[in-house]
């Protein structure tokens, strides 16, 4: 869906090598600092930004709060964002869903009404069911689809989220007709995976954990160029015949006019935070890729994937 060498722009070899180490880092000069969400408590950005602030906050000397403002797929958090202060004291979390809300819905202020701060990791998508579904690989699921034309239920977040337009795009690689649910985020889809609403959900893994280690979920593929290393005997999407792949970026943005002074200083604290080992040890667990922008790449970043995003849907037939 979005090109390997847009998603690895920067690597993580590359990410942590400018981290600064012994030089020390100033003060913030706000508190506190609000970090705002579209997705619902438990939600994968949720979950991002929360463990992000307890790493975050010793480094930048100030005080965080996590809001989840849902309503629009993303549009209200937005225009909260965009029309606040812009002196580093609110922010949005990023994730392709802000771009292709405004590309879909045209909302009030769209992801051109923000301004990129840092693209912060990669996020691999997983396909999940039930542990007691019957399906136990996503091409058990696809077969199940074709032979019950209009009778699959395959759920995924907001409805302009890269997760449901990854499941469009699937559909139509497996030529199956499928009915894709849309959620306010992934703590709803999980309930719906869970009593069984739904054949199959797709999301992250720091999204699914708990229920993993709980043996309440099962994982039925991979939606990744290659198999994930926590997960050596999940096959992709790929291998199991349906030619798709996705890869989600989480970031920051905030309101247009911040003094690029106050960005840098968001730029230092984030790479001491990814390089601390207590973090290290938390994202790995999470299967999250470092891939640490700061605001002059990120805003690179996001031109190119409008652009390649812009093409996805008008090949998908969804805007001309």
């Amino acid at each position: 869906m979005i090109s390997r060498r847009t998603l690895c722009a920067a690597t993580a070899a590359t990410t942590l090598a400018r981290a600064p180490g012994a030089r020390a880092q100033q003060r913030y000069p706000v508190s506190p600092v609000t970090l705002v969400t579209h997705s619902s408590p438990g939600g994968g950005s949720d979950i991002f930004l929360r463990e992000l602030v307890r790493h975050l906050a010793p480094v930048m000397g100030t005080t965080f709060a996590v809001e989840n403002l849902r309503g629009g797929s993303g549009a209200a958090a937005m225009a909260k964002v965009a029309k606040s202060p812009p002196n580093g004291s609110m922010f949005y979390a990023t994730t392709p869903t802000y771009i292709q809300t405004t590309l879909l819905s045209k909302p009030e202020v769209g992801h051109d009404g923000l301004d990129p701060l840092a693209i912060v990791f990669l996020d691999p998508e997983v396909i999940y069911t039930r542990a007691n579904s019957p399906f136990r690989t996503l091409a058990d699921a696809v077969a199940h689809a074709r032979s019950n034309p209009g009778r699959a239920r395959w759920g995924a977040a907001n409805p302009t989220s890269l997760e449901r337009i990854a499941l469009e795009q699937m559909k139509k690689k497996a030529g199956v007709q499928a009915a894709v649910v849309s959620h306010e985020g992934g703590g709803d889809l999980m309930i719906n995976v869970l009593n069984g609403t739904l054949d199959f959900g797709i999301g992250e893994i720091q999204e699914l954990r708990a229920q993993l280690e709980a043996g309440k979920v099962r994982l039925l593929g991979v939606v990744t160029d290659s198999r994930l290393a926590d997960f050596p005997d999940v096959a992709t999407a790929r291998e199991q015949g349906v030619d798709v792949v996705v890869s989600k970026f989480r970031g920051l943005a905030g309101p247009k006019g911040m003094p690029d002074e106050l960005a840098a200083q968001w730029e230092q604290a984030l790479r001491a935070a990814l390089a601390s080992e207590a973090y290290r040890r938390e994202y790995a667990r999470e299967s999250l890729i470092p891939v640490m922008m700061g605001r002059a790449e990120a805003r690179a970043f996001t031109q190119r994937f409008v652009g390649e995003v812009t093409a996805t849907l008008r090949e998908l037939g969804v805007i001309r």
